[in-house]
């Protein structure tokens, strides 16, 4: 906010409005270190916001060292003109973090992604092993929402990242007709670009940054989740290394996805804060009365929350230790009964796919009950003989020859991403 009011009384003082002379002093007063930011704090309590004991700080300050010139603080400007850019000027320093962690968090997926095209693991709905997969293909999927999180994100802030400089009402009414000029100066002043008019009430721009940093925290949560799965000690297919894993109090051996907890502890916490930005939309005609206000404390939030989200995926994903021979014996851990879509399709081929599904079916329910291999009580179903050879069988049952477009996938990714490079 002090950057503003040096700023704006530098675009006065070129545009004439207030004396170079005072333009100086306020820059030279508008030192962050040089504020007690304590009674600040508590004068804003009884104001109703923090601009007004800042503006009245400022004054007292260079009223210190030019008495004539203090009168030119904060001159044609409102409390919410100081806020509002102060915080656009804010999340533009902030936000590019979050986005540099979520291009990295990208980065190392698609390094996994590429590293592990073939890595054959168990598919998993409903937290059930499907048809197999690769490591490949999920770690695609990872890169390929980060990437579309973060050029959301980055789009939002640029869309954002405009001047708020109205007035009391809007109208910037106390410059007379100088007032685009002095908003176009001060915008240049602060590289900040200028809207067609002031935003009091309009929080469209805001709230579109909060529902991408919400999208992308989102985003981020579901990898964590996938992560935190992925280190079950029944599953045990990748996980954090053991140095930098959490410990427990009590159990010695406990090795705890510390980051992937905090990325789904922060995924949990963004929808709320997303829901106050947007419901605080609904502000009334010029400016408004509880709405902005509530914003005060969500964007903050919101983009620490993000913030931390994105830097624990990006150090999570950098440091994965993948287990791809874990990864085989979980595909084999049901003994072929995974690969029923592949031969039923088999089948189908030949006597329609009602009567290859139940068939199948049929050899499935045998299978488990029995405890017999798969391919065993296949081979000795007459219906499954008549047309599968033993040979065509156990090609059938093979995980890495029923992984259908997964390379192409993959690969359709990363190249788009070189191609973007």
């Amino acid at each position: 906010m002090l950057d503003v009011e040096a700023a704006l009384a530098e675009a006065e003082a070129s545009t004439g409005i207030i004396p170079r002379e005072a333009a100086t002093a306020i820059a030279a007063a508008a030192k962050a270190d040089l504020f007690d930011l304590a009674a600040i704090e508590s004068e804003a309590e009884r104001a109703g916001n923090v601009a007004i004991p800042l503006v009245h700080h400022l004054t007292a300050r260079v009223a210190s060292t030019a008495p004539d010139l203090a009168r030119y603080v904060h001159w044609g400007a409102t409390s919410q003109d100081l806020i509002d850019t102060g915080l656009v000027l804010q999340l533009r320093q902030c936000v590019p973090v979050i986005v540099g962690d979520l291009s990295r968090a990208a980065d190392a997926a698609a390094m996994h992604a590429e590293r592990h095209a073939k890595t054959t693991m168990p598919g998993r709905t409903w937290l059930q092993q499907a048809t197999p997969i690769t490591f490949g293909l999920k770690a695609a999927g990872w890169c390929d929402a980060l990437d579309r999180a973060t050029g959301r994100v980055d789009s939002r802030l640029n869309e954002a990242s405009v001047l708020q400089f109205g007035g009391a009402s809007g109208t910037l009414a106390a410059l007379g007709d100088r007032g685009p000029a002095v908003a176009a100066a001060l915008a240049k002043a602060l590289n900040l670009a200028v809207p067609p008019m002031p935003w009091h009430t309009h929080r469209d721009r805001l709230a579109a940054l909060a529902c991408a940093l919400g999208v992308a925290t989102g985003t981020a949560g579901k990898i964590g989740r996938d992560l935190g799965l992925l280190a079950q000690t029944e599953v045990g297919e990748a996980h954090e290394p053991a140095a930098e894993a959490g410990g427990s109090s009590t159990m010695p051996q406990k090795r705890n996805p510390v980051r992937a907890s905090v990325i789904v502890a922060a995924a949990v916490r963004t929808p709320g804060l997303v829901s106050t930005i947007l419901s605080a939309m609904l502000q009334e005609h010029e400016r408004g009365l509880g709405g902005w206000q509530a914003e005060w404390e969500a964007i903050p939030d919101l983009v620490t929350t993000a913030g931390d989200a994105a830097r624990a995926l990006a150090d999570a994903l950098d440091a994965l230790v993948v287990d791809s021979a874990r990864m085989r014996a979980n595909v084999n851990l049901t003994a072929g009964l995974t690969q029923a879509e592949a031969v039923s399709m088999r089948l189908a081929q030949t006597v329609g796919r009602h009567e290859a599904h139940a068939a199948i079916e049929r050899a499935v329910t045998r299978a488990a009950e029995e405890r017999r291999s798969f391919a065993e009580v296949l081979a000795a179903d007459a219906a499954v003989h008549r047309v599968l050879s033993r040979s065509d069988i156990d090609q059938a049952l093979s995980p890495d020859a029923y992984l259908g477009s997964a390379e192409t996938f993959v690969r359709n990714v990363l190249d788009r991403r070189r191609q973007r490079s």
